[in-house]
């Protein structure tokens, strides 16, 4: 369920349905494929053992053959084992690809600047920032009191992984006296973090020690009491907010807030002005806002505004009052303002940005005398900066037409600089300051690709492609200008999301040089399930109307090759988490379109996942899929859910990863699928599967070692793709 990707492998080439014999021989590979080495397909692939289980719901009974590899503890044997056979098949076969494999690894790295760290950003007197050096896989994190002083490290998270597999710090806070530091760690890749607090100047940790946390922690402003969001450690939900005073235990900390509704998400985040702790509450057509005075922690809370079926809001706060991005009569969101003593009466809220039905409204950043609104018209993205003074408008200047742009940090109140992060898909990522008042930039940093790269070899187009229902879809394209021809020779590789409103930008991605610097058209399809034009697009893409999510992307494809833009023998399809769903769906519905698919950590078990309560995340998002309980919703996730829909007929290669600790698609989806795809489908083709024993739904932790997977499935595309290196 179902944010991320990461990238890997798994196993076969089949005979047909209801093959009872442990063991398939795979026979030929495809013509297009025979100018790069031989891949070792007399191996047969590891045929999972069939024990059947019945499960019944409004009339229906589906018999799931692959139910026994569910295992929460991860324990055991028979899963483990299977999974080391898969993982082994993958090696086995693609094994005359390994030059190839570390041939782009050593690419991929290439492009990542050894010695870098991020621009400083000053926070409450102190500048801090993160640093890289050599061949460490992870950050150090440093502060110092002026830009030309020494640095102090606050943690090294190179030492600190020492022993682990995996290791994330999910966040830090510090103390508003600048003398403590609350952090979080995750050595498992399941999200769930443990809190410790240290003393700066010391360098000495507190014996405050926070288990089963979701990673994210606030300090009041009396240096002495934190906040911090607790888990459920069966659906892995944020649930409780506890108010912890250093020095005690944690059985001692103070229940501040309980979500007692299963379909909300629960976070926690401070104001720009320190005096407020949001208690945040998420649903996905539904939000709220709690309010803790972080100069009294121990006052009770204060709800911001009721809440309320359909309504959407998130705030800001100003010294005079709370900014309000919110769908309040307006479906693509308005700004209004509410005064400090009067947040939950809205006729008390005045507008400051008004809605406009073609305009989406994304996010908002404060300023002291300046608001900036990011929005959307057609797709196309610009940033409006509104001066609260003079009431003026000016929209930021960009050099690409099509490009992704975020606000950056942006911690201080007081300042008229605004600092984004900026790029295209031929644009590296650059770091710049802009002058709310002049408009004028600073490009503070632009990330390093190559001493040889030239962002003019490239070049991008936003399309419209018509969907069979008329709407036109927005598709983003990059390539080599030396290499594409426009005459239906290039070989495309598109990616695409679809899901709970998420908008891919079209932002550049080193990794993408491998593939474009060998003719490769690569193209984002922002399809409905996303937010890319407005509320409406992913209103349509949800629910009962997620069909659209699935033959939007078919429909691209199909008028991509229409227009020349790839070749229809050699297209190529990525997606991962949600995206792995949107892949499941694909290839079911028009198979033959693809030559290889990429599944990564793929949500693929649509009803059985969504029928369980226990699994993490199902219930916070049945208004994203739907409640199997109820019949209609029932019937219709039946009807598109990937592993529900195996049927014995031709798929693509296929490429599918998940991580043992995932926890957001738990592994068994992915691992269950293939089992059912080799048991069902009639081709010849390849059918891979890669397990990362140690990771979850992020892939491996280090900044090298995520490229591993990376090149693997790189390696697997150009080698069906007949692109020798």
């Amino acid at each position: 369920m179902k944010y991320l990707w990461i990238t890997f492998v798994t196993s076969s080439l089949l005979s047909g349905c209801g093959v009872d014999n442990n063991t398939e021989t795979p026979k030929t590979m495809p013509e297009n494929a025979l100018s790069t080495p031989m891949l070792n397909i007399e191996m047969p692939a590891p045929l999972a053992k069939k024990v059947p289980y019945a499960m019944e719901a409004h009339g229906v009974t589906r018999v799931d053959n692959y139910y026994w590899m569910r295992d929460d503890t991860r324990t055991d044997e028979a899963v483990l084992a299977h999974l080391e056979k898969e993982n082994n098949y993958v090696e086995t076969v693609l094994a005359p690809l390994k030059s190839t494999r570390e041939t782009l690894y050593e690419e991929l790295v290439s492009r990542i600047e050894k010695d870098d760290s991020t621009v400083p950003v000053l926070d409450n007197g102190f500048w801090y920032y993160t640093s890289y050096s050599g061949e460490n896989e992870y950050p150090v994190y440093l502060r110092k009191p002026s830009l030309d002083a020494e640095p102090q490290v606050l943690l090294d998270a190179n030492v600190m992984s020492k022993g682990h597999d995996y290791f994330s710090i999910g966040s830090y806070a510090i103390s508003e006296n600048n003398a403590l530091m609350a952090y979080s760690v995750d050595t498992l890749s399941r999200r769930i973090y443990t809190i410790y607090v240290k003393n700066i100047k010391s360098d000495e940790k507190l014996g405050d020690v926070l288990e089963g946390t979701s990673g994210s922690v606030v300090w009041a402003n009396n240096n002495t009491h934190l906040f911090y969001v607790k888990k459920d450690p069966q659906t892995l939900l944020g649930y409780q907010v506890y108010r912890h005073e250093l020095g005690s235990s944690q059985s001692d900390d103070v229940l501040v807030y309980e979500e007692t509704d299963p379909t909300f998400y629960t976070s926690i985040s401070k104001s720009k002005d320190d005096s407020v702790i949001y208690i945040l509450h998420q649903n996905t057509d539904k939000t709220g806002v709690t309010v803790i005075d972080a100069n009294n922690p121990t006052a009770p809370t204060r709800e911001f505004l009721p809440l309320e079926d359909g309504r959407e809001y998130s705030v800001a706060k100003a010294k005079d009052g709370y900014y309000v991005l919110t769908n309040i009569d307006a479906k693509n969101f308005r700004v209004m303002k509410a005064p400090l003593d009067a947040t939950d009466d809205v006729s008390k809220w005045e507008e400051v940005v008004a809605h406009r039905p073609n305009v989406f409204l994304q996010s908002i950043e404060l300023m002291k005398n300046h608001l900036v609104v990011k929005e959307k018209e057609n797709g196309m993205l610009r940033m409006v900066v509104h001066n609260l003074t003079t009431n003026e408008e000016q929209v930021i200047p960009t050099q690409d037409p099509i490009y992704g742009a975020y606000f950056n940090a942006n911690p201080e109140m007081d300042t008229n600089k605004l600092r984004i992060y900026y790029s295209s898909l031929t644009t590296p990522g650059s770091i710049i300051d802009i002058n709310l008042d002049t408009l004028d930039s600073e490009v503070m940093k632009q990330t390093r690709v190559s001493d040889t790269f030239d962002s003019s070899t490239y070049a991008s187009e936003r399309v419209m492609i018509e969907a069979r229902d008329g709407a036109k879809v927005p598709v983003s394209l990059v390539y080599r200008k030396d290499k594409f021809k426009k005459n239906g020779t290039n070989p495309l590789y598109q990616y695409a999301y679809g899901s709970y409103g998420a908008t891919i930008d079209p932002t550049f991605r080193s990794s993408w040089l491998s593939l474009l610097d060998r003719g490769f058209v690569v193209a984002i399809a922002h399809i409905r399930g996303g937010q890319m034009l407005g509320r409406e697009w992913y209103e349509n893409g949800k629910m009962h109307q997620k069909m659209n999510t699935f033959t939007d992307f078919i429909d691209v494809t199909k008028g991509l090759v229409a227009q020349q833009y790839a070749d229809g023998d050699r297209v190529f399809a990525m997606g991962g988490s949600a995206g792995g769903l949107l892949m499941g769906a694909v290839v079911n519905m028009a198979p033959e379109l693809y030559q290889g698919v990429s599944a990564h950590v793929p949500f693929v078990d649509v009803v059985t996942t969504m029928s369980d309560a226990s699994i993490p995340l199902t219930t916070g998002e049945y208004t994203e899929w739907g409640n199997p309980a109820n019949k209609a919703e029932f019937d219709y996730m039946l009807s598109y859910s990937p592993y529900d829909q195996v049927e014995a007929k031709e798929y693509p290669h296929m490429l599918v990863t998940t991580g043992l600790h995932d926890s957001q698609v738990q592994y068994f989806e992915p691992m269950k699928w293939v089992a059912k795809l080799r048991e069902y489908k009639t081709d010849d083709n390849l059918l891979l599967f890669k397990t990362d024993m140690e990771a979850g739904h992020g892939g491996a932790s280090g900044r090298f070692k995520r490229f591993e997977s990376t090149a693997l499935e790189y390696a697997f595309v150009l080698h069906l793709a007949g692109v020798p290196l």
